[in-house]
């Protein structure tokens, strides 16, 4: 039996939910036997260490454990789980993988051999990184993990020439792109998005909840606290402030004041009305510590975030139709003139949703300069 598997498991069934913390799971084996199990379920809350050695209980002493990240050492919201680990009895500890955390990174496992505990690291250490690629791309450029997600039809458009996209992509794909807000941070669009589509960009599964955090970016900031507060992205954001990106010539302090009032938050930013300053944005929210981003739109956006080698991920809905060459395309001019500098996805896969294929797939931008998780 593969018990680093059975962690890295546990820990995917909280996607979404431990931000800014990683993704963790944490197995107990004595004699052959898993006698404790556990993962991290949400930030603040216990590590998932000490969820399967409390499950473990006196049968901890002796055993192995299986985690598939370095413990931590230092205290932080919750103690350190090298000090239980110690305490409990465990003999010998298998790793995933090193934290990258630089409050962590090691120091965890030389706290474990030095009270004399046999260590393993790198089980299913690929696997591990995959499944934290948020975590580990955020401690390393404290900038959240970029994803863009778009239905797209046959001939690479998003909607029709006056804009209607509703829909392109079928009920799978949609079901399939609630799962994805339900995973991260914020979700970011456009102002065309958000004036021809009128999103709430909720989460609609099981239930319908407000989700992730909304960003739009409006660069005049023409459309007024008190429009927004009729829209449908306002009338989701109760408990998170919606965030507006603006150009910084337009986010004097009276005018933030205004939309503060309506607890919307203005982030001015550097760069030009047509082309704000992208890592700027990124910059701004990982300091918020929003940890990954859901680009929803438009082509502005998209085609922004690209060029500036921003996008870490894509997911494409592709559905079997077509709209013509007055349709709105997912992105603007690129200014490629040959194949060979074009933009290429890495690691990809592909799977059927219906009559839809999603298409996922890593950024390598031109000149093989890669943007895929280490």
């Amino acid at each position: 039996m593969n018990y680093m598997n059975i962690a890295l498991e546990l820990a995917e069934e909280f996607r979404g939910k431990t931000s800014p913390n990683p993704l963790v799971g944490a197995v107990v084996v004595k004699n052959g036997e898993i006698v404790g199990s556990g993962a991290h379920q949400f930030a603040g809350g216990h590590h998932a260490e000490v969820h399967a050695l409390n499950e473990a209980g006196e049968k901890a002493k002796g055993a192995t454990l299986y985690v598939t990240l370095e413990p931590c050492c230092h205290h932080g919201k919750t103690p350190p789980c090298t000090d239980k680990i110690i305490k409990t009895g465990i003999s010998k500890v298998v790793i995933a993988v090193k934290d990258p955390n630089p409050q962590v990174a090691d120091k965890g496992i030389q706290q474990l051999k030095a009270a004399g505990i046999e260590v393993k690291i790198g089980i299913l250490e690929k696997e591990a990184k995959i499944l934290n690629e948020v975590f580990f791309h955020y401690i390393r450029t404290n900038k959240p993990f970029v994803v863009a997600k778009a239905a797209i039809s046959l001939d690479g458009k998003i909607s029709s020439s006056t804009g209607n996209a509703k829909w392109i992509s079928n009920v799978e794909s949609r079901i399939k792109t609630h799962e994805l807000r339900d995973q991260v941070d914020a979700i970011l669009i456009g102002k065309n998005t958000l004036i021809n589509d009128d999103p709430s960009l909720n989460v609609r599964l099981n239930s319908i909840t407000e989700g992730p955090q909304k960003i739009v970016i409006i660069p005049k900031l023409d459309i007024s606290a008190k429009q927004l507060s009729k829209m449908k992205i306002y009338n989701w954001s109760e408990s998170k402030q919606l965030i507006i990106v603006c150009h910084e010539s337009y986010a004097t302090n009276d005018i933030i004041e205004g939309y503060k009032k309506y607890n919307i938050h203005i982030i001015p930013v550097s760069g030009t009305l047509e082309n704000l300053a992208v890592e700027e944005i990124l910059t701004k929210l990982g300091q918020r510590e929003i940890t990954s981003l859901l680009l929803e739109g438009g082509g502005g956006v998209y085609t922004s975030f690209l060029k500036a080698g921003l996008i870490n991920k894509f997911h494409f809905f592709q559905a079997p139709i077509l709209i013509g060459n007055d349709g709105i395309p997912i992105l603007n001019n690129l200014s490629i003139n040959s194949i060979d500098s074009a933009y290429n996805l890495e690691n990809v896969t592909i799977n059927n949703l219906g009559n839809n294929l999603h298409i996922i797939g890593y950024l390598r931008t031109r000149r093989g300069i890669k943007c895929l998780p280490e």
